[in-house]
């Protein structure tokens, strides 16, 4: 196990841990040696061969991500957003548990790693498997999800399992594309696989939130596509499962047992150890503002289709931000950009809760109003953008590519999960917090109030 060191600004050095891949551990563990191609490890050394453009692994990265995203779009965008109308924050809370794969795979990640079928290939022995049964399991749901939304309240735990199985599919297939990028790109060129996952991620949640929205409101059907008002969508949550469903011997290199051994040593090292509580509490400040702010502004009267076209809005500005926060993530001082970004996404969350707040008490939202969503919607989204593939290029230049899935995963892990243990307790709180009235049209009195009722006029002939 050796160390090497990495500044995280100009005066602050962070030493981190690497498994050397071409030494023995401290206890005699041999994890084995390897040359880096776009296929895994072969051989001795590391070498990788050079290239003029890896334009075409950049783009297959970003379309894996984006397979990806397109269940998590569902997942933590849309489908929350459907079952809000209908379920209290704490019932939407309960759903919100089926996110928490990501936050847990690295109890298998190790699998990832270790278990494979060598002729097919170290990544693609689960990418395509996982491929095959996430592409099942949407076809399947697109048949059922439309009879469960029709009561959500009795089907709040369906709902949850079923979501748990496919985001826990979508972070087995991160796990293997993280470890992946690190084999597929040039060293030089690492920076550039946090922003493949920025383009991809995001893109497919932009098609699971944005445009899936739109399409399933009857309002912008009725507005922009039909002559004659219709109550149904142009699309329903089943028929956008069932188009993304149509739409998708093992070997062993260095042992399970090894690569488990090897996290545990490198979470005993107490620069992890530090890095790990940074990333795990770091978040507290505006996992609020993330979770709950789009739910209360349409709770206010915000209409789906205002909220979708500030994502649309958004989405360009997230692909430009995201390259340019590679570039500069690319450096001596890769984590300078988070550190930055982290008290912009404060300065966000302030502007949201002011947002939220100043919400027109008569309902009507202004043009004003509407800039001032976007703003604060664009802002937030730069600032989580810059601290999202700053981490990301962080984890890529001290993961090791022989357990790179593992090593990656690790990181990637403690950094999901300090944005996901708060949020059940962040919608409980709502609801704690809140105080519903309710109210019943009282027609107005009249001249003849408190008069006894005519009775009835019976003609007698």
């Amino acid at each position: 196990m050796t160390t090497r060191r990495a500044k995280m600004d100009g005066s602050i050095a962070f030493e981190y841990a690497a498994v050397d891949s071409r030494r023995v551990s401290e206890d005699g563990l041999e994890l084995g040696s390897g040359t880096k191609t776009g296929e895994g490890y072969a051989g001795e050394g590391y070498e990788h061969s050079p290239r003029r453009s890896e334009g075409r692994q950049i783009m297959l990265l970003v379309l894996l991500y984006l397979l990806q995203g397109v269940p998590t779009g569902l997942a933590f965008g849309s489908v929350p957003f459907l079952l809000k109308s209908r379920l209290s924050y704490a019932q939407v809370g309960i759903f919100s548990l089926a996110s928490y794969p990501y936050s847990l795979k690295l109890l298998w990640s190790p699998v990832i790693d270790a278990v494979y079928w060598a002729r097919f290939g170290r990544r693609k022995s689960w990418i395509v498997p996982v491929q095959c049964c996430s592409s099942l399991l949407l076809l399947v749901l697109g048949t059922r999800i439309d009879i469960l939304l029709v009561e959500p309240e009795a089907h709040v735990a369906a709902f949850t399992a079923i979501f748990l199985l496919l985001i826990f599919l979508c972070s087995t297939q991160d796990i293997a594309v993280d470890g992946w990028a690190l084999t597929l790109l040039a060293p030089e060129n690492l920076s550039y696989a946090s922003t493949a996952q920025t383009v991809g991620l995001n893109t497919g949640y932009f098609l699971s939130f944005t445009v899936f929205l739109a399409f399933n409101s009857p309002e912008f059907a009725n507005k922009y596509f039909r002559a004659v008002p219709r109550p149904d969508p142009l699309l329903t949550l089943g028929g956008y499962l069932s188009f993304w469903g149509w739409a998708r011997e093992r070997a062993s290199d260095g042992g399970l047992k090894s690569v488990y051994l090897t996290i545990w040593k490198i979470l005993k090292l107490k620069h992890i150890q530090l890095f790990c509580i940074v990333l795990l509490f770091s978040k507290i400040g505006f996992v609020a503002n993330d979770a709950i702010t789009s739910l209360k502004l349409l709770e206010k009267g915000f209409s789906k289709e205002d909220l979708a076209l500030t994502v649309l809005i958004d989405f360009p500005f997230e692909i430009i931000f995201g390259y340019y926060a590679a570039k500069w993530s690319n450096g001596p001082d890769p984590l300078r950009p988070w550190l930055l970004a982290f008290v912009g996404r404060l300065a966000a969350g302030i502007m949201a809760m002011l947002v939220v707040w100043s919400f027109p008490a008569d309902g009507h939202v202004t043009k004003i109003y509407f800039l001032a969503v976007i703003i604060q919607n664009v802002f937030g989204s730069f600032m989580s953008t810059v601290q999202f593939v700053s981490i990301c290029a962080f984890h890529t230049q001290i993961a090791d590519p022989l357990i790179g899935g593992t090593y990656m995963t690790l990181l990637n892990t403690i950094s999901n999960l300090g944005g996901t243990w708060p949020r059940i307790l962040i919608f409980n709180s709502v609801d704690w917090f809140t105080k519903a009235t309710c109210s019943i049209d009282v027609p107005e009195p009249t001249l003849f109030a408190g008069l006894p009722p005519i009775p009835p006029f019976h003609h007698q002939p």
